[in-house]
């Protein structure tokens, strides 16, 4: 128990052995449950979460028997400190995270936070992520590596490239417009926020990330953001960014229009709606324009374009288009809680 409120932490992992069972090693105390999901690895990643899990079993049923005032944790054979959990199939990072997700409310759990198992999230900043949501101040925190030095990150160039890329789209169609590092997926959410949104509408794969904060922001549920170092071990990033960016791209495509409906049609009609619709249609008019003024320039056209008129549209939908963000930050600015001190959680 932590502060009062019950942990559990899910472990979401595929093809992780040789770190899983650190993960598990390496649980805080004040964990109550903790949930390891393997995807249908390849190697051996469920066996050694069955024995860690085991270990980490019997360790806190002998802590338990022997703490005569009674702890929070596994009270009996059939009650685990860890569950060790696989899929039939793989079925995504996304999936197996909605697996611990159910189960955490099933037993009753204050706080659902998840540690990947791959053994990059440190769980001595465990704390940090949590106290934003037992503070009552937000319903779903997750980590922001990007707010550290860049040489402090550990990421290639590319990789950070991809990220901040990922964070900018994201922004745009979540709608947490201060929230950065959208692929962090070092997290903690109330049992409010699980029992608010709908778990089996959420993408399977690893674009769950990105899709959760939709779903957040269409529940008007707070979001807190908090900063915390870097840590990379010998595990590679499976992820291949230039295909993934394809990917989450269209799906975060398709949550900005689910978003902008939800939020700014269905309720009343909202002049956001407009503003991006005319920011949206001047800039791909101006592309049009600019294209047909640079093939009269190179003589490849049969009508002249004028150069002022190129800027002129895009200068529009520029303008347009800044105009619906800021707009659209402002809907959403107090459901953003930015955590700038680690030790005191200022705002």
């Amino acid at each position: 128990m932590y502060r009062g409120q019950t942990v559990a932490v899910v472990v979401p992992a595929y093809n992780e052995a040789g770190f899983v069972g650190g993960v598990v090693d390496t649980l805080p105390s004040f964990v109550d449950r903790a949930y390891v999901v393997d995807d249908c690895s390849t190697d051996s990643t469920f066996e050694e979460m069955q024995r860690h899990a085991a270990a980490a079993n019997t360790a806190r049923r002998l802590l338990v028997e022997g703490d005569s005032a009674g702890m929070d944790g596994p009270r009996g054979p059939d009650d685990e400190f860890v569950t060790a959990i696989r899929n039939p199939e793989n079925r995504g990072v996304g999936y197996s995270i909605t697996t611990g997700y159910r189960r955490a409310l099933a037993d009753g759990a204050d706080v659902v936070a998840v540690l990947n198992g791959d053994g990059q999230m440190d769980p001595d900043v465990l704390p940090r992520i949590l106290d934003p949501i037992v503070d009552g101040r937000a319903d779903y925190a997750k980590g922001n590596r990007l707010r550290d030095s860049p040489e402090r990150l550990g990421m290639s160039a590319w990789r950070l490239f991809g990220n901040w890329t990922l964070t900018f789209l994201t922004r745009v169609s979540s709608g947490y417009w201060h929230v950065s590092d959208s692929q962090n997926g070092y997290t903690a959410i109330s049992r409010h926020a699980l029992e608010t949104i709908d778990l089996d509408g959420l993408y399977e794969r690893y674009g769950f990330l990105n899709d959760l904060l939709t779903e957040l922001n269409v529940h008007d549920l707070r979001v807190a953001d908090v900063p915390h170092p870097a840590r990379y071990g010998g595990e590679r990033s499976g992820i291949s960014y230039p295909n993934f960016i394809r990917t989450v791209s269209l799906l975060l495509l398709w949550n900005f229009l689910y978003r902008l409906k939800v939020k700014y049609v269905v309720p009343r009609f909202h002049p956001t709606v407009l503003y991006y619709a005319l920011g949206g249609v001047g800039v791909l008019m101006g592309v049009v324009v600019g294209l047909a003024f640079l093939s009269s320039a190179l003589g490849l056209g049969v009508a002249t374009v004028d150069g002022w008129l190129v800027l002129g549209v895009l200068a529009a939908g520029g303008f347009f288009s800044l105009l619906a963000a800021v707009v659209d930050a402002r809907q959403s600015a107090d459901l953003e809680v930015l955590v700038s001190d680690l030790s005191t959680g200022e705002r």
